[in-house]
């Protein structure tokens, strides 16, 4: 997609560049993300409106260091530094790096030096987020210090000639008391910006690339009634009507009546037929005996992807395959697109294999889980629908945690569901990001009516975020958690324990696979 304006994201393998893309556009800007080596020459093709250098895990004078090309600095395009790349701009721009005395993790209070440009309108006194044990010590030649903190003499600089800045701190986290408005100086007062992108111009674009690169074709959408999936299926139905051929398969791993909510809702909300496939023998047929989370995903993709290939030949010229691929599933999948350390596979990212011949297509590769309910409350889906949690790919097959049987299957499925009746009841589901039971590998001795009983654990975990990316634990009250606990143990045959996951994420993962 085109844009007469847009920011250039290097990622150096920091765990927020994300989080930098997703600032950008809050901020009315289009960004997209590249590996840090990319080449000065196909910046040239397509020239950004500006560039951001991210943060990342390694020391500028590391021999396996990840540097870009210091011709990135002579192109006369507006550049920020994050963290490691401010320390890589002094580091390729003939300043000094060196190990700090004493690291900085954490709130710091910075103080701005210069008010004018990057720091326009910031309080001379504000709260900033630190991850480093690096600092300047020596500047660039045309630069000068604009911020400082009380660890860290040279907290930011800048060169307003060449336009070219740095910053110690993380503006894009939440803990930065101006972050965001940072970034928006940059785009607005460095790079002279206007504000051309939002979920409505996101929305109109897509439908008008949809039917270009659809054309004729039919194209395939697989649907699990999650916003995301939901989402992708009304943006092709919008854009190509009845070429849409939207399947529906019923893995064996859905929350209880999943199979019978989701098709009514696609017919009677959205006037989308589902073609349904009954594939759940399959799926546990395939996982039997199987308790490595990564061989389960991959079981689970793979036989996905093939009964999607079957179902396929029913419709004449289908040429394309619709995912509803979201930005952290490929963060978590993959290196990103820089040096990021894999966290875990998702059944849906990667591509299709050799022997599908569809051409995939993923209108919301690029997104947070934010921005699409952003797009689907523009779309008109049902609050019903876009407001659900948000549920994995895999399904229940990564909350049953071990062996998948249909016995646990069920002890699990119906665990969740007291779970999820008890938060609409008390009006906390709308108030976590995600909640959800899970079945444990253990067992543990209880007494039930006089008699020694040794049954499963069943842990509750709910957390609270805006995108996925970091999460921290819900905070449901006592006696809430007493009722869910009361009745999964009254009510669900084989549990005698219940426990609450307090963990945030990092270091945890949302999901326990």
């Amino acid at each position: 997609m085109e844009h007469s304006e847009w920011i250039l994201v290097l990622d150096f393998g920091s765990q927020y560049t994300q989080l930098i893309a997703r600032r950008i556009r809050e901020c009315g800007v289009y960004s997209e993300i590249k590996p840090f080596n990319y080449a000065v020459d196909q910046i040239k093709k397509n020239p950004p409106s500006g560039m951001i250098l991210s943060g990342g895990p390694f020391s500028v004078y590391h021999e396996k260091a990840p540097l870009s090309d210091p011709g990135i600095f002579r192109l006369g395009i507006p550049v920020l530094g994050i963290c490691y790349g401010l320390q890589l701009i002094a580091f390729q721009l003939d300043g000094q790096v060196d190990p700090a005395a004493k690291r900085e993790y954490g709130r710091a209070k910075l103080h701005v030096m210069d008010a004018a440009g990057l720091f326009k309108n910031i309080p001379d006194s504000s709260v900033v987020w630190m991850s480093h044990g690096d600092h300047l010590t020596k500047l660039p030649q045309g630069f000068r210090v604009i911020a400082r903190t009380d660890n860290a003499p040279i907290a930011a600089i800048g060169n307003k000639a060449a336009r070219i800045f740095g910053i110690q701190f993380h503006p894009e986290v939440i803990h930065t008391e101006h972050g965001v408005k940072i970034v928006d100086n940059f785009l607005m007062e460095v790079c002279r910006l206007k504000k051309l992108w939002s979920p409505q111009s996101f929305l109109e674009n897509t439908i008008v690339n949809l039917r270009k690169k659809i054309g004729a074709e039919k194209v395939i959408c697989g649907v699990s009634g999650g916003v995301d999936s939901t989402v992708v299926a009304e943006l092709l139905h919008r854009a190509v009507g009845d070429r849409l051929k939207v399947i529906f398969i019923d893995n064996g791993l859905l929350r209880l009546d999943e199979s019978v909510w989701v098709r009514r809702m696609f017919e009677q909300k959205l006037h989308i037929l589902p073609h349904f496939v009954d594939g759940s023998a399959l799926f546990l047929e395939k996982l039997h005996g199987v308790v490595n989370p990564e061989k389960k995903r991959k079981i689970i993709g793979e036989v996905f992807i093939r009964l999607f290939e079957e179902e396929a030949k029913q419709f004449d010229d289908a040429a394309f395959l619709a995912q509803g691929t979201l930005y952290p599933d490929v963060i978590e999948s993959q290196s990103a697109v820089g040096p990021s350390a894999q966290i875990k596979s998702h059944h849906n990212v990667g591509g299709l294999p050799d022997w599908m011949k569809l051409d995939l297509i993923e209108p919301l590769r690029e997104l947070f889980k934010d921005e699409v309910r952003k797009i689907g409350k523009l779309l008109d889906i049902p609050g019903e629908m876009l407001n659900r949690h948000p549920f994995p790919g895999p399904g229940l097959a990564v909350r049953v945690i071990g062996e998948i049987t249909g016995n646990r299957l069920k002890i699990v499925r119906f665990a969740d569901a007291i779970f999820m009746e008890e938060l609409q009841r008390s009006g906390w589901y709308d108030r976590v990001w995600q909640a959800f039971a899970v079945l444990l590998p253990v067992k543990s001795v209880g007494v039930m009516g006089d008699e020694r009983t040794y049954e499963n654990v069943i842990a509750l975990r709910s957390v609270t975020s805006l995108d996925g990316m970091t999460a921290d634990w819900g905070k449901l009250p006592y006696d809430l958690l007493g009722v869910v606990s009361n009745r999964i143990i009254n009510e669900v045959k084989g549990v005698n324990r219940v426990v609450y996951d307090v963990s945030s994420k990092p270091p945890s993962t949302i999901e326990w696979e």
